[in-house]
């Protein structure tokens, strides 16, 4: 047994707009399966993987995002390790409601916990009745976003196809661990990089 269990448990905290498929990607990457009725928030749940030959438990935190929930929703992130800010593709709103409203929380709230920028619903790229309407984000223009505020990385995902939903949640520890390579320094072993709420 580890000698601090703390260390290899990662609290993921999702955020992002109604309808970008947060509770989907969730369900998805934990069941592996696509949930044929996704309930309106994913129960917090807990999982293992592996990364660079160490076991993680993963601490997911599903968020509701309506304005009712702006008082609620930080009471989710104390100890958060990262989290991961979705939008969907095909969604300009969303994507802009991440530069306007939820990275500016996480950083009120968690100015040292480290997020990656997640677009969601990449299977829309394939059908030529969404492409042909609306506009469409492109990876290099999600990459671009997000280096522009300041996200440890952008990455994509289909919930339906199930296609790079390890790779969100690989990459999510990764960056948490980067991060407290960075903050070791700190006295007591307290790590800036997580979240505390007053």
């Amino acid at each position: 047994m580890p000698s601090n269990p703390d260390k290899y448990t990662k609290k993921v905290v999702v955020l992002g707009d109604w309808g970008v498929g947060k509770t989907s990607m969730l369900m998805t990457f934990v069941t592996n399966a696509w949930p044929q009725y996704p309930p309106v928030v994913f129960d917090g749940y807990s999982t293992i993987m592996t990364v660079q030959e160490e076991t993680y438990t993963l601490a997911l935190v599903d968020t509701c995002a309506g304005d009712d929930y702006d008082r609620l929703r930080p009471l989710n992130y104390p100890k958060t390790d990262v989290f991961l800010l979705c939008f969907r593709i095909n969604s300009l709103d969303s994507m802009l409601h991440i530069r306007d409203k939820w990275v500016p929380e996480i950083r009120h709230f968690c100015p040292n916990v480290p997020f990656l920028i997640v677009g969601t619903q990449t299977d829309l790229r394939d059908q030529p009745s969404v492409t042909g309407k609306v506009s469409i984000t492109s990876l290099e223009e999600g990459k671009k976003f997000a280096y522009e505020l300041g996200a440890a990385k952008y990455v994509e995902c289909s919930a339906f196809k199930l296609e790079g939903l390890v790779d969100v949640f690989h990459d999510a520890i990764v960056v948490s661990l980067e991060s407290t390579v960075i903050d070791q320094p700190v006295p007591f072993g307290q790590r800036k990089s997580r979240c505390i709420v007053v």
